[in-house]
């Protein structure tokens, strides 16, 4: 019997947050320099993406080797890419979008395009 009292002493409930529970917002990163926003169209493989970016422009891109396991990419998804200096219809992806920094990026107006495309 104490060896279960000991079990359940060191378990801890980790916070979950809920469909009712929002988290809040309190920086999102917006593209600057030659960043462009962009939504993924389509996965090509080989960590390769075709991104419709804000400016008009489908870009094909790729997921550099040092976010390649830390960034998971599905169709619809809000990123910030940088377009290659040499070639402007490539770039690599540099940023995931959360859904809630999404909602908030409408709410001020910037993805007003992304709006009215999708």
């Amino acid at each position: 019997m104490k060896s279960k009292k000991k079990s359940q002493k060191n378990f801890k409930k980790k916070k979950k947050f809920g469909a009712s529970e929002e988290r809040i917002i309190t920086r999102v990163r917006l593209p600057h320099g030659s960043e462009v926003i962009g939504v993924l169209e389509q996965r090509l493989g080989a960590s390769r993406l075709l991104v419709k970016c804000l400016d008009g422009i489908s870009r094909n891109c790729k997921v550099p080797g040092r976010l390649r396991r830390k960034l998971w990419l599905r169709e619809g998804n809000v990123v910030i890419i940088e377009p290659w200096e040499f070639d402007n219809t490539k770039g690599s992806v540099l940023f995931k979008y959360s859904p809630s920094e999404v909602e908030f990026l409408k709410r001020k107006g910037i993805l007003k395009e992304i709006e009215a495309e999708f």
